[in-house]
């Protein structure tokens, strides 16, 4: 296919993202078994946050437990992660329209 100005521009935003890190960051509060425990109380306080990286892995779900300091570091590249299949989304729709006009 041609190379044209927004095919360009798509390139060049993928080019300047940072490393791309698949998943998704998940903070969960949790409340235990223990009675008398604060968690149980009205209103309630609960434990946590706990945070989490979810990710596949050869083919796998991988769930692996992180701090909030991590959970902070990791956030732009799994932003990068969506930003990049959203470009890459955008290169695929101009791909189908010079298909559809070639076999149109």
């Amino acid at each position: 296919m041609r190379a044209d100005p927004r095919r360009q521009a798509l390139a060049a935003e993928i080019a300047a993202l940072p490393p791309a890190l698949p998943g998704s960051l998940t903070e969960r509060l949790t409340r235990c078994q223990t009675e008398g425990c604060h968690c149980r109380a009205e209103p309630a306080v609960l434990h946590g946050p706990y945070w989490a990286w979810t990710h596949r892995h050869d083919g796998r779900q991988v769930t692996r437990a992180i701090t909030a300091d991590q959970a902070e570091r990791l956030r732009p590249f799994i932003d990068a992660d969506r930003k990049l299949h959203d470009l890459v989304r955008q290169l695929e729709d101009l791909a189908v329209n010079d298909v559809d006009r070639l076999i149109g």
